[in-house]
């Protein structure tokens, strides 16, 4: 069982900026250990400072499940942690408030909840939010709920690789949780206003908002000295990973039921028509095209091609036994994958995960949303396939992080199957330009460590 002192380096820097600020944001990137991290600060503050008495995690549900006690029952130095899990029918949650616990572990949609449920008389005197994004939009209830009894918490850290999935609009309730407003301002519309323009709009509709010039240094500026952030790279010998674009041509008569879509708005068929009635939809509707498949109005999956199988064939043929783990964005992807594929399996439950790890599974269908935290899965392969892509940079990154992390041996290889001349290539630039923000965003706000004299570590958390 490891032991403190088995920490990384960068980790116990970690440890200590936690214990030294209240209000801390933990840009850490995947797979480096943002867990462990934040449960060694806790310990300490639990028992060395005496400075908290009641924590409570904020999670995605699976890593609520299973994430945080078993990364304490792991270390040496967390495993006498008592942890309740505040989980499951209301009945089951009430019983597990009522327990005594070190640390009370939530998932983030039942936030409201709890905020009900306490009100005034709000005992948690530390929050740690686990993947911070997820409270990235001020409109949400679990925000809202959360602002409401922010000035009773007496210490709040954040954790998160990816603060900005997608603009510097997403840090705004991120950082007001922490500092109630100091740095960035107390409302979003005051934000928004002081660092950025609108963009396009429709009268008073304004559908998206574009930075001012250097609004972006002035942003990293107004938070660095609460955040710190870190990349594996950087840190970490990590295996080189390999990202590799297939595109894959549509026949003619593909091309043109795509065109029409894209034009009309409706592609007709005898027995359903496939319809889009807004962009948003039409979207939808060409991304499941490019895929193969779509859902008609009446709910029936039309097949349109099989060229995305076939290049998957081609792929799982090359790997030559070794594990594949497919992301697929539809039902009708999956369904024709496993059509095809008879030995896949579907990530569902926790033996599926474990199976994986000891290389009994040869091909393995997750999607991103639901393996996109908390899953080590590095142990049982290196070669990820995108069937089906996505908008959002968030489950991109952290649906790659189960295989590209810590513990990895093997180059991880990220296969992105693009169907050519479809909305696949916007995703696939969309992805590489979010990815260039949220990269400038870490940039700026990277923690400056280096070793002197054999020992001591320094760094404020500021891009020089």
């Amino acid at each position: 069982m490891p032991s403190r002192d088995q920490l990384h380096s960068y980790q116990n820097y970690t440890v200590q900026r936690i214990i030294d600020n209240p209000a801390f944001l933990l840009l850490l990137g995947l797979g480096m250990g943002k867990t462990i991290s934040t449960l060694t600060a806790i310990t300490e503050l639990l028992h060395n400072y005496f400075e908290i008495a009641k924590v409570l995690v904020i999670a995605p549900l699976r890593v609520a499940k299973y994430t945080w006690a078993t990364e304490a029952a792991k270390w040496d130095h967390t495993k006498y942690l008592t942890i309740a899990k505040v989980l499951g029918p209301e009945k089951q949650r009430l019983v597990a408030l009522k327990s005594n616990a070190d640390i009370y572990v939530i998932n983030r949609e039942n936030v409201p909840w709890l905020v009900e449920l306490y009100g005034s008389a709000w005992p948690f005197d530390m929050v740690a939010i686990d993947e911070s994004s997820s409270f990235k939009s001020h409109k949400a209830h679990r925000f809202k709920a959360l602002r409401k009894v922010r000035p009773l918490v007496k210490r709040i850290v954040e954790l998160t690789g990816t603060p900005a999935p997608n603009n510097l609009l997403d840090l705004w309730p991120q950082i007001y949780l922490l500092d109630r407003g100091e740095r960035l301002g107390r409302t979003i519309t005051g934000f928004r206003e002081r660092y950025f323009n609108p963009g396009k709009r429709d009268g008073h509709i304004v559908f998206n908002w574009e930075l001012k010039a250097d609004a972006d240094k002035a942003i990293y500026s107004k938070i660095d000295d609460i955040c710190v952030s870190m990349k594996a790279k950087d840190w970490l010998t990590l295996p080189e990973r390999i990202n590799n674009v297939i595109k894959i041509p549509l026949s003619d008569p593909v091309k043109k039921m795509y065109k029409q879509m894209e034009r009309d708005l409706l592609l007709p068929h005898v027995e359903g028509d496939i319809v889009a009635n807004t962009a948003a939809v039409l979207s939808n509707k060409l991304l499941q095209m490019a895929n193969g498949a779509a859902y008609d109005e009446h709910g029936a999956v039309r097949i349109l091609h099989n060229a995305k199988l076939e290049a998957l064939e081609d792929i799982i043929e090359a790997a030559n036994g070794n594990p594949v783990l497919v992301f697929y964005w539809y039902k009708h992807d999956i369904e024709r994958i496993r059509k095809q594929f008879p030995e896949a399996r579907t990530l569902d439950k926790t033996e599926d995960m474990e199976d994986w790890n000891a290389g009994k599974i040869p091909l393995l269908l997750a999607h991103p949303a639901s393996a996109g935290h908390g899953l080590n899965l590095q142990a049982g392969g290196n070669i990820i396939v995108w069937f089906g892509l996505t908008w959002s940079l968030e489950l991109y990154e952290q649906a790659n992080a189960r295989l590209d992390r810590q513990g990895q041996t093997k180059s991880v290889i990220v296969h992105h199957l693009v169907a050519e001349g479809t909305i696949d290539e916007k995703v696939m630039l969309a992805i590489e330009n979010k990815a260039c923000g949220q990269n400038a965003l870490m940039e700026a706000v990277k923690a400056r460590i280096r070793e002197i004299g054999g020992g001591g570590l320094v760094g404020n958390g500021i891009c020089n």
